[in-house]
């Protein structure tokens, strides 16, 4: 059964067309970022509606 409201790295790497260990290294970036806002966090993995709204609400900025 595929996790819908976590990623792993693997994933997130795929996603982003970067290697593996850079996507723990963002997970863990991402991750500090929502413990410092209170958010209880799973170490290597990220909640994925976070990650889209960093990674895709960026993207969309750049394009307008």
């Amino acid at each position: 059964m595929e996790n819908k409201l976590f990623m792993r790295a693997d994933e997130v790497a795929k996603e982003l067309g970067v290697s593996q260990a850079y996507a723990y290294k963002l997970i863990k970036q991402l991750n500090e970022e929502l413990k410092a806002k209170g958010y209880l966090v799973i170490s290597g993995r990220l909640n994925r509606e976070y990650f889209a709204e960093k990674v895709y609400k960026k993207h969309f900025e750049k394009e307008e």
